[in-house]
């Protein structure tokens, strides 16, 4: 049986990804521990790892979510900072999810944009996209000359 750091009983943890220019971990991580109220805070390098009991988890992430809406995003984490069962420093490499985490983190930057741009413009600025089909609609008449062909 493997060692491993046991989650206090009904405690979250939550990774707080931050994909800014004006926003580093570091400084996530000093607001973090000024406003914590006894939750466990890590700091990594895209963000923050956060363990504790829900309310408080909660609390942290809408405060340090309102430093950049549009440039910090939350994601769930099944187990606590520190779990041999998931840490790398046990397992010899990459820890289980790391991969899908790495290519979440190239995604994140179009999803900011995406926030930056409905939150920049109104109704009237956004046009819907054009059909990249347009070009290619069959024309009635073409299609009832291809299905005559066929029949006879």
């Amino acid at each position: 049986m493997t060692d491993y750091i046991p989650a206090r009983v009904g405690s979250v943890t939550k990774y707080v990804v931050v994909e800014s220019f004006d926003v580093t971990p570091a400084d996530l991580a000093a607001r973090a521990y000024e406003i914590s109220q006894g939750a466990m805070i890590k700091e990594t390098c895209f963000g923050l790892v956060i363990n504790g009991q829900p309310e408080e988890v909660d609390r942290l992430i809408a405060e340090l979510r309102s430093v950049d809406p549009d440039h910090i995003f939350i994601k769930d984490r099944g187990f606590p900072p520190g779990d041999s069962r998931r840490c790398r420093a046990n397992l010899g490499g990459a820890r289980p999810g790391y991969h899908g985490m790495e290519y979440e983190m190239t995604i994140i930057p179009y999803v900011s944009h995406g926030l930056e741009i409905l939150k920049d413009n109104d109704e009237n600025k956004i046009a819907a996209p054009e059909n990249p089909l347009a070009h290619r609609v069959l024309d009635i008449s073409r299609l009832k000359k291809i299905i005559d062909a066929e029949e006879s």
